[in-house]
C-alpha cells in the first residue's frame, strides 16, 4: 500500500522509509530533532513534513 503525502507512518513505516533503525528514529525524538505527532500515547510521522525535513537536513 502506497501512502500519499497526508497519511501518517507509523515508527516502523518511517524506519522503512529512511532505512534507520527503530533507536535512530527514537534518538531523534528524543532530541526534537525530526517533525512527529504522538496519537494516543503513539508517534506518527506524516510523509510530507518527512520529506520537508529530509530536503532541510541536505541543504545544511
Amino acid at each position: 500500500m502506497a501512502l500519499s503525502a497526508t497519511e501518517l507512518m507509523t515508527i516502523d513505516e518511517l524506519t522503512g522509509y529512511l532505512k534507520v533503525s527503530r533507536r535512530t528514529i527514537y534518538e531523534w525524538l528524543k532530541h526534537n530533532k525530526i517533525p512527529a505527532l504522538k496519537l494516543v500515547g503513539q508517534w506518527r510521522f506524516q510523509r510530507e513534513k518527512i520529506d520537508a525535513w529530509i530536503l532541510q537536513q541536505t541543504t545544511h
